[in-house]
């Protein structure tokens, strides 16, 4: 509250607001949507006494927060909130408003920047969550785990990571023999970014890892991936540990979350899909707002950010 702004950002914030407010409730079912109520919530107790964190786990997950997992959630939105600049969905926001000229801020339709937010946000980019879902589910379900933050869940973490990494290296060398084909890549493992190193850390997932470690707050889908990577190479899968990323991150914490509806049954993989995209969308939003702000704020014209010495003619 204490920063200065422009005019031009104070103009526009109602705006900014309007339009996450709108994808908020786009992402619940319209039956949730009441003229009194929204998600089985009175619309007063949710105007008074509610905070939007809050009104975000109501709409993802269909309940109310308990305070370890608004505050887990808070800090997954908050990570996907401030990866932004330079990602490929703030590319799209950014060069809708370099179209109009923020040379003159006036002109510049934010609506129209935010379609090129949601232009630029899929399965790679956005929908990597989900993969790192379902890879972890396929792990886990023959299991008999119940709860993803008990530390005794009595499961042999090593033991499986090594099995699947022998799998893994296995299915390497058969498509290698066969012709040099490819094997897919493991969701949620390495980063092209931060690699190259005998041993590579996504330092954002480091940092989580300390931050819930100082809260005594398990989860073993995290932990499994930990041990994978140390796996993999020890197998010769790999030629260095590889990192866990931000999307293994994501997907862990949020299959923590929703694996008592899952091992229940009263949730299936299509709304697991959902789930991890729409979180993705709703920290993302806030990060491309930002990028919208400033480069109106800051941008030139048609300016794309490649620096003119790195350009070449093609003839």
């Amino acid at each position: 509250m204490r920063k200065r702004i422009s005019l031009t950002t104070a103009r526009n914030l109602p705006w900014y607001l309007k339009i996450y407010a709108s994808m908020i409730g786009a992402s619940v079912d319209g039956r949730q949507h009441r003229l009194e109520s929204y998600c089985g919530v009175p619309n007063e107790e949710l105007l008074h006494h509610w905070t939007v964190g809050e009104m975000l786990y109501l709409s993802l997950m269909g309940e109310q927060a308990d305070e370890a997992s608004l505050y887990a959630f808070q800090v997954l939105t908050g990570l996907l909130t401030s990866n932004g600049p330079g990602s490929i969905s703030a590319q799209g926001c950014k060069g809708a408003v370099s179209s109009d000229g923020p040379e003159t801020p006036e002109r510049v339709q934010i609506n129209k920047a935010m379609i090129g937010f949601m232009s630029h946000t899929g399965f790679s980019h956005g929908g990597a969550g989900y993969e790192g879902i379902i890879f972890l589910v396929d792990r886990f379900k023959q299991t008999a785990l119940s709860d993803a933050g008990d530390a005794a869940h009595g499961l042999d973490l090593d033991a499986m990571a090594r099995e699947y990494a022998e799998e893994y290296g296995l299915a390497k060398q058969a498509a290698k023999d066969a012709g040099g084909g490819r094997v897919g890549a493991i969701a949620g493992i390495n980063h092209p970014v931060f690699k190259d190193k005998p041993v590579n850390q996504d330092p954002r997932e480091t940092f989580i890892n300390g931050l819930f470690s100082e809260r005594d707050d398990y989860n073993v889908f995290h932990d499994y991936y930990k041990k994978l990577v140390t796996a993999l190479f020890q197998a010769g899968a790999t030629r260095n540990v590889f990192c866990v990323n931000i999307d293994g991150v994501i997907s862990a914490m949020l299959l923590k979350m929703l694996w008592p509806r899952f091992r229940a049954g009263t949730l299936n993989e299509q709304a697991l899909e959902a789930a991890a995209f729409t979180i993705f969308l709703y920290g993302r939003m806030v990060g491309c707002a930002a990028e919208i702000d400033d480069h109106i704020n800051r941008g030139k014209n048609m300016d794309t950010r490649t620096p003119a010495t790195r350009l070449e003619t093609v003839s």
